[in-house]
């Protein structure tokens, strides 16, 4: 969406110092692990940076945290969403989260400005607590998508998951092995796709060498220490956030990679359909348009 100047809003994907997690789930390699008091503060001192600068900014800004670890337990992390979320010129604040973070604090954000991307790890919370605070969000008005890796010894979670969530709401499935063929069984399949029509590009990704993609043009990868690439994906360094202009690090680009499997890398590609399908809520991985099939 334009704003009234007429310019394309920048999206910002923010990867700070964080690496720990409250979870350990057996496929992370962050799974609880713990930062230091000296590194926590380290990525305080980042955030506040990075939100300071934000406010000096006058273009449209919209911005994803993809933290390594789980972002919102972390005060700093709360306090930046709400600053951000209150400056005018930015859109749209986004994190990736498990949602074991308190609720009460998105009160004081327009909620239409934040929405959330959670996911949920089954044995590491209750399914019963994890639906009720969805439906707190959604009271609230707090966009969101919710979704799992869909491991086979979790079909039946999935299939809980989707029956307890409005027909409204997407359940996105990130495929669990894409390396091992043979994994998912065809039946299995058919029945992922259903719940998850864009589960395709995760499982089988497309392509992506010279393909058009909105990264480094519409979409920055920005890290703790202001160092910028297109996207987290291609370590090519565009420059530093804090010491150079953005016009001279904006640019378009094709893709570089064989392959790109991650929704936050792929999602900005211009021949894949989701700009059209998500819209302003690619970011937080909410489609324009959803209706559930049953599970």
């Amino acid at each position: 969406m334009l704003n009234a100047a007429g310019e394309t809003p920048l999206s910002l994907l923010y990867r700070g110092t964080l690496e720990s997690c409250n979870y350990d789930c057996g496929y992370c390699p962050f799974a609880k692990r713990k930062d230091s008091r000296a590194r926590l503060a380290k990525d305080a001192a980042e955030v506040a940076r990075f939100v300071a600068w934000a406010g000096e900014q006058k273009r449209p800004l919209r911005i994803l945290f993809t933290p390594w670890g789980e972002a919102l337990v972390r005060r700093h992390y709360r306090a930046a969403v709400q600053a951000l979320a209150a400056m005018p010129h930015v859109q749209q604040v986004s994190v990736q989260t498990n949602l074991a973070t308190p609720l009460s604090w998105l009160e004081q954000v327009e909620p239409n400005k934040v929405t959330l991307w959670c996911t949920y790890h089954p044995g590491q919370t209750a399914q019963q607590r994890f639906i009720e605070r969805c439906a707190r969000l959604d009271k609230m008005g707090i966009g969101f998508s919710v979704g799992m890796v869909a491991m086979r010894e979790h079909f039946g979670a999935i299939r809980e998951l989707r029956a307890a969530l409005p027909p409204r709401q997407y359940l996105w499935l990130n495929a669990y092995d894409r390396r091992g063929p043979g994994y998912y069984t065809g039946q299995d399949l058919a029945w992922l796709e259903a719940i998850d029509p864009w589960f395709i590009h995760n499982r089988r990704p497309a392509p992506s060498r010279g393909s058009p993609c909105a990264a480094g043009e519409d979409v920055l990868s920005v890290a703790g220490d202001g160092e910028v690439q297109r996207c987290h994906f291609i370590p090519q360094r565009l420059g530093n956030l804090y010491q150079d202009s953005l016009e001279s690090m904006l640019g378009e680009r094709s893709c570089s990679r064989l392959k790109c499997d991650c929704y936050i890398g792929y999602a900005h590609r211009r021949d894949l359909p989701f700009g059209q399908d998500f819209g302003a809520g690619t970011l937080a991985r909410i489609p324009l348009r959803y209706v559930a099939v049953e599970a």
